[in-house]
């Protein structure tokens, strides 16, 4: 790409930096999709001189070295002339409105303004919450409580242990008396004295659990604090709600029409949903909103990851990364026109693809090929294996699909033709007596990596769970997540070629500024042969412990979602399954060979 650009020209001073484009440059005539894009090489060039300036603001390196989003949007100007906006992610240093950036949308951080002074008032709340729970005086009155709690406990299951063993006693002897020759049974007097006996117990009980139920000076002291904190509780929360509501009802997102709406109309018009904490603050709603107030007309957006990752989430420094689902989507619908978002139609010929391995009248197994969906997805007419089976398989009963693989991923499905084998299969799958290989080739940021990768431990135990603001995704998280575990072996180590814009932009921290050219050379990257043992099938499971910073940190080649590295598909195949027939019960095992 050397030539494409001459010069881009940011200072603090200007909002609308000036790119000059050589000749042969063709501007793209539509705006990219944001959910959804590759960057142009416009965006990747303004991309670079953005991360030389960020390089050089060494007052904002300690808290971007955290980790924070940037982005740009290439724009056209009244006069034809093409530039680019800068945004970050909500603040910087506390701050929305540094210059060389678009301001926020609506700036709620004016010390004296309506948000911050409401702010402080839960602010207060939080103090004095904070203030009853470490009360020494309420903590010492919770140990007395729970230790006579445990006293009245005790006795109670004492009570009830006696009356269990006085019944058994009784029985026995009831039992004793019939057995007797001579008298039978229980005489009159015996048998009332054990009646009496009994209900003495249980009035005992009664009497107990009355006595324990009737609250004690220091119980009474300590509902009322109890009450009192919950009161104060809900005044937070219905505050917090109110200052929310306000907040979203003051940003005000303009489309490509002109026309306005608040955040609390977008998203209730689009899912029904309350916006997330957050939302209108990303760089996307941020650059476009701008672009739209001064009559700027999009041309195309990218975003970037700047320094470190955060513990749950995936994020490779300058990577590019699309704009987010819980926040971002529903917003962006609103202010881009519908056909940036149409994606173009699956190729027929994916059908074609797919490949039957084994069948017999229960079941088959088959090969579906990457990019294929497993289950329809919110467009029907997206080409899956469940509406190929359907095809294929016109005889067949139940819900057919036992299981399930990413759409990146290829490899190895079973179809049950039956619901008899349907749910057997099922059982087989939940109860993890199914055993699956895949393989992947992940990459490494050197060959040092490689190296610890081989000597490490070939397990991998990270707890998953959605991340509800972004899905597809996944995160790692150690309190809320379900169990997931991978073993691995290594196959072999080899160098892959991609593309140096791709790569460099990920792998490393520092940015040359010196030369402002795209380029297209291309760059060996060290990469590892796995096979992978997923012992849990959580969604992602494979492809998050490989990226993840405690897993291997070395993501899956071509992965978009957290990867560093594209690729022409997402190297991760299910290579080999093996499992009992539903009908026989014989071993079934079923291989096929990666195309990488």
């Amino acid at each position: 790409m050397s030539g494409i650009i001459d010069r881009i020209r940011m200072t603090e001073q200007e909002i609308i930096k000036t790119i000059h484009i050589s000749t042969g440059i063709d501007i793209p005539e539509r705006m990219n999709n944001p959910l959804d894009y590759e960057p142009h090489p416009l965006c990747i060039a303004a991309c670079k001189e953005l991360q030389a300036y960020l390089a050089e603001r060494k007052d904002w390196r300690e808290e971007i070295d955290k980790g924070k989003m940037f982005g740009v949007l290439i724009v056209e100007k009244n006069d034809k002339e093409i530039g680019y906006l800068a945004a970050y992610s909500g603040q910087i240093g506390g701050r929305s409105d540094w210059k060389g950036f678009v301001p926020a949308v609506f700036d709620y951080l004016q010390p004296d303004g309506y948000f911050k002074t409401h702010e402080a008032k839960i602010t207060e709340l939080n103090q004095r919450i904070a203030h009853l729970i470490n009360n020494p005086e309420i903590k010492e009155t919770e140990r007395i409580l729970n230790k006579l709690h445990k006293v009245q406990e005790h006795k109670l299951n004492l009570h009830k242990m006696q009356i269990t063993e006085a019944k058994a006693k009784r029985d026995a002897r009831r039992q004793e008396a019939s057995l007797h020759p001579d008298t039978k049974g229980l005489t009159p007097e015996e048998e009332q004295a054990m009646i009496k006996e009994s209900q003495f117990l249980k009035a005992e009980l009664r009497r107990f659990k009355k006595l324990i139920s009737q609250k004690t000076p220091l119980e009474e002291m300590y509902d009322n604090y109890q009450k009192g904190l919950q009161e104060i509780k809900q005044l937070r929360k219905s505050d917090s709600d109110e200052l929310q509501k306000w907040l979203f009802s003051q940003f005000k997102m303009l489309n490509d029409k002109g026309e306005s709406k608040d955040l609390l109309e977008i998203f209730k018009e689009f899912n029904q949903m309350v916006p997330p904490a957050g939302s209108g603050e990303c760089c996307e709603p941020k650059l476009l909103q701008y672009a739209f107030e001064h009559g700027l007309k999009p041309i195309q957006m990218a975003m970037f990851w700047w320094g470190e990752s955060p513990k749950e989430e995936i994020r490779h420094h300058l990577h590019f990364y699309p704009a987010c689902n819980g926040k971002c989507k529903p917003i962006l619908h609103w202010m881009l026109p519908a056909d940036v978002f149409e994606q173009a139609s699956a190729d027929a010929y994916i059908y074609n693809k797919v490949e039957i391995l084994y069948e017999d009248r229960e079941l088959a197994v088959i090969h579906k090929p990457e990019g294929m969906l497993s289950v329809p997805g919110k467009d029907a007419q997206q080409p899956s294996i469940y509406s190929w089976a359907r095809k294929q398989f016109p005889e067949a009963t139940g819900p057919l699909i036992v299981h399930r693989l990413d759409m990146a991923t290829s490899g190895l499905m079973v179809i049950a033709k039956t619901e008899f084998a349907y749910h057997r299969l099922q059982e087989q799958f939940t109860s993890h007596q199914v055993q699956k290989r895949y393989v992947a080739i992940v990459c490494c940021k050197d060959k040092d990596m490689a190296q610890r990768i081989k000597d490490a431990a070939k397990m991998i135990s990270l707890p998953l769970m959605p991340d509800y603001l972004d899905r597809p995704r996944q995160i790692v998280n150690h309190e809320q997540g379900k169990e997931a575990i991978t073993e691995y072996e290594v196959l072999g180590s080899e160098e892959r070629r991609v593309k140096s814009e791709e790569f460099n932009s990920a792998a490393n921290h520092e940015v040359q500024s010196s030369n402002l050219k795209v380029q297209s050379s291309n760059l060996k990257v060290q990469c590892i042969r796995l096979a992978l043992y997923p012992k849990t099938g959580r969604t992602h499971q494979l492809r998050v412990h490989c990226a993840h910073r405690e897993g291997l940190d070395a993501p899956i080649l071509g992965d978009p979602l957290y990867g560093n590295v594209k690729a022409d598909r997402l190297y991760l195949h299910a290579e080999a399954i093996t499992f009992k027939h539903p009908l026989t019960g014989k071993e079934i095992h079923i291989e096929r060979k990666a195309d990488f």
